[in-house]
């Protein structure tokens, strides 16, 4: 059980038309684990429940029931945080080669992301957060290319020229204070 102290976003789900490849896709590019699959009785589509941790019996559920002829995803990104700016190059590859299109990189300051559109055209969000505020939106191009330590060094600088900057751990305090007097 996780231990939240108030609503906490813990998952999503998205409605698919080619739920194996879905699966496939997701199990392949994102590691996650399927942890429940099968036909709901209230709701009577195939479901797929995922998950990349023990905590957490899903975090993605695919559903059955998307129209083939859908032109537009209701979803307006799925986002995945990962622990290193390699594993950003790495998942950019892989989704790459099972089908993602659409691939762009953004500096956020706060985050290094990569975007892209699944097989059936959700966007889907890859990131790795930074030591560093500044508000958003901001989005500057993110070149992978350049070395980790290039890349941190070009967003430190990036992020002091902004006037809203400061270090993510004092964004933190000041969030915290905001919401202990809520």
């Amino acid at each position: 059980m996780n231990a939240v102290t108030r609503p906490t976003p813990s998952h999503f789900g998205i409605y698919v038309t080619d739920i194996d490849r879905m699966v496939e896709f997701y199990t392949k590019v994102f590691g996650l684990t399927v942890t429940d699959r099968g036909q709901g009785r209230t709701f009577k589509n195939e479901l797929v429940f995922m998950s990349a941790t023990e905590n957490q019996h899903h975090q993605l559920v695919l559903a059955s029931g998307r129209p083939k002829e859908a032109t537009f995803s209701t979803v307006m990104q799925i986002s995945f945080t990962v622990p290193t700016i390699q594993a950003i190059r790495d998942i950019k590859a892989d989704a790459l080669e099972r089908g993602a299109t659409a691939m762009r990189g953004l500096n956020h300051g706060n985050a290094l992301s990569i975007y892209f559109s699944d097989p059936e055209g959700n966007t889907v969000e890859v990131y790795i957060d930074t030591p560093f505020y500044v508000a958003q939106p901001h989005g500057d191009p993110l070149d992978l290319d350049k070395s980790d330590e290039e890349l941190m060094r070009e967003t430190e600088a990036i992020c002091r020229r902004d006037p809203t900057f400061m270090p993510v751990a004092d964004w933190q305090e000041k969030f915290k204070r905001s919401t202990s007097l809520a």
